[in-house]
């Protein structure tokens, strides 16, 4: 079954909001810190995937560029609106504040678990090679990383296995046609400079849970095509 691992992975997220629920009683000075600690956690993940680059012009090109792109279109108001939306078909008459919240964390969550490498070397194993452990194991910790954004951010966390599911179930079934065009080493070079230009998304989402910034993180999301786009053109003269 090729898409078993990336089920596992959307279940396992939703597993970990649910039990993340349970927590959101805590204080809220407590969850404050919490939150903080979090977000500084997240960027420290980002900087490390950052580093993975070895060619930094990509890094930056593939950033500007893919913002321009983003704030064009202006992805962060959107996806915003789809959290608002797929909320409005579960509950009705929520007050706005609680319909922005449910956004955030379907926002955040969603950047967080579909942004690196995993995912797309995960979804490829599963789709060429129906091995899911690289999934099985991104969905362990998927799953304890939505408990701790659940327990602070809200049920919208649970929301973001909708597109975790959608992004890697396409990787998967694709990934043949992906193998016969696309070279092993290309891709390997592909994979690399988009979990470093993906690093610092995943850095600007961790400011953000802390407070630090109020950078629109869904708006830099174009730039993993650009990388695409720039790895195709400088592969052939490597």
């Amino acid at each position: 079954m090729i898409l078993l691992g990336t089920f596992i992975n959307a279940l396992l997220i939703i597993v970990g909001a649910l039990i993340g629920r349970i927590f959101k009683n805590i204080p809220e000075s407590m969850k404050a810190t919490v939150l903080s600690i979090i977000g500084l956690a997240v960027a420290l993940l980002g900087i490390k995937m950052g580093f993975e680059s070895d060619n930094f012009i990509v890094l930056i090109v593939s950033l500007v560029v893919g913002t321009v792109i983003g704030e064009w279109l202006d992805l962060d108001k959107q996806m915003n609106r789809l959290g608002q939306w797929v909320e409005s078909l579960f509950r009705k008459g929520r007050s706005e504040d609680n319909q922005i919240s449910i956004a955030e964390g379907f926002v955040t969550a969603s950047l967080i678990f579909v942004i690196g490498s995993m995912a797309v070397i995960g979804a490829l194993d599963s789709g060429l090679r129906n091995d899911h452990n690289v999934l099985i194991t991104k969905g362990i910790i998927d799953g304890f990383t939505s408990i701790i954004l659940a327990s602070t951010l809200g049920i919208g966390v649970l929301l973001s296995a909708i597109p975790v599911f959608i992004y890697q179930a396409i990787i998967a079934l694709f990934s043949g046609t992906i193998s016969v065009y696309i070279p092993d080493a290309a891709l390997e070079m592909f994979i690399t400079e988009m979990t470093a230009t993906g690093g610092v998304m995943i850095m600007a989402i961790g400011l953000n849970i802390a407070g630090l910034t109020k950078i629109k993180a869904a708006n830099l999301l174009p730039g993993i095509f650009i990388v695409g786009i720039l790895v195709a053109l400088i592969y052939p003269f490597q």
